[in-house]
C-alpha cells in the first residue's frame, strides 16, 4: 500500500475505539467505495474544528460563548451535574431525566498520570458556585479511585456551604463510567442519588 494510505490508516487508528482493521475499512470506504464523501468529510471536520469550542460557563461543546444547554432558560440553574467528559454529558442527556445544568471537568484527578486540580475545569465550577443560585451539586463521576478522589477534592475545596452535594451510583458498576451505561441505568442512577459526604 502507498505511504499516503498508511498515513491515513494511522490517523484513523488514533480515534477512540478504532483498531487497525476498522481504520483500513474506513480508509478504503472513503478512497474507493465513496470517494465523493471524502471532500464533504474534510470540509465538515475543518468547519467543526474552526467553529466549535468550549462553553465559557460549563465546558461543553459550543459554537457561541454558551452551549445550547447553558443558553436554555428552561433549564434549572439551581442544580449542576458535574461530569468528567462531554461524552458523559451526552449520555445523561440521552436518558432525558435531568433538566438542570452541567459542568464538564475534562478529566479527573490522577496523580499517577500527572493530572492535578490545575488540569481540570475546576476554577470555573468554583466561580459558578460562588456566584450562582446553586442548591444542588450532583457528582456524576465514574465509580473508580480517580472519580472518588475528584469527588472528595470538590467537597473539600469548593464553596459548598449552602449546597446539597449528591452522588450518583445506583446501577453503575464499580470501576465503570457514565459513558458506557445505558439510558435506564443512568435514569435510575440520577433518581437514586444520595448525599455525598
Amino acid at each position: 500500500m502507498a505511504g499516503a494510505f498508511d498515513g491515513l490508516v494511522g490517523r484513523l487508528k488514533r480515534l477512540p475505539g478504532v483498531g487497525h482493521r476498522s481504520a483500513e475499512r474506513m480508509a478504503l470506504h472513503l478512497l474507493v467505495g465513496r470517494p465523493e464523501d471524502l471532500g464533504q468529510l474534510v470540509d465538515s471536520l475543518t468547519h467543526a474544528g474552526r467553529a466549535i469550542r468550549r462553553c465559557t460557563r460549563c465546558g461543553n461543546l459550543a459554537e457561541a460563548g454558551l452551549c445550547t444547554i447553558c443558553a436554555d432558560e428552561r433549564r434549572s440553574a439551581s442544580s449542576i451535574c458535574v461530569v468528567e467528559s462531554v461524552s458523559d454529558l451526552t449520555a445523561i442527556e440521552r436518558a432525558e431525566s435531568f433538566r438542570g445544568l452541567y459542568h464538564v471537568l475534562h478529566g479527573k484527578l490522577s496523580p499517577i498520570h500527572g493530572i492535578g486540580p490545575e488540569q481540570l475545569n475546576l476554577a470555573t465550577l468554583e466561580q459558578r458556585l460562588a456566584e450562582g443560585p446553586v442548591k444542588e451539586l450532583i457528582l456524576a463521576l465514574g465509580n473508580d479511585i480517580e472519580g472518588e478522589a475528584t469527588c472528595h477534592y470538590i467537597t473539600e475545596h469548593l464553596p459548598l456551604e449552602e449546597v446539597d452535594v449528591t452522588r450518583i451510583g445506583f446501577g453503575l458498576p464499580s470501576g465503570g463510567g457514565v459513558l458506557y451505561a445505558d439510558s435506564v441505568t443512568l435514569k435510575n442512577a440520577l433518581e437514586a442519588r444520595r448525599e455525598y459526604s
